[in-house]
């Protein structure tokens, strides 16, 4: 997991906060992203995604939990680097739009 962000009482420089996926990111990794989300001021997020070896419905959920984590503490997320493969089981899934793909 590789996050940055502006340290504490420090604004935003524009700088996105950043936080990578690994190529099979599991429950805990993803808590602990969404958290890291929480305990953030409100920025832009970069989710680096290409590491991501599997399209299948773990890493499905795993993008639609950081999608909805960002969105509650008023963050802008992208992801980066989602395959075609996943992108398919997004649209099937009806997030593709919500994760703004």
């Amino acid at each position: 997991m590789d996050t940055s962000q502006p340290g504490a009482g420090e604004p935003d420089t524009g700088r996105p906060l950043v936080v990578t996926l690994t190529a099979r990111p599991g429950r805990e990794e993803v808590a602990r992203l969404c958290a890291r989300l929480a305990a953030a001021p409100p920025a832009g997020v970069v989710c680096e995604a290409g590491a991501l070896v599997r399209a299948d419905l773990a890493a499905v959920d795993a993008l639609a939990r950081l999608g909805l984590a960002a969105a509650r503490h008023g963050h802008r997320i992208r992801f980066r680097g989602v395959g075609p493969d996943l992108r398919v089981l997004l649209r099937l899934a009806g997030l593709e739009e919500t994760l703004g793909l």
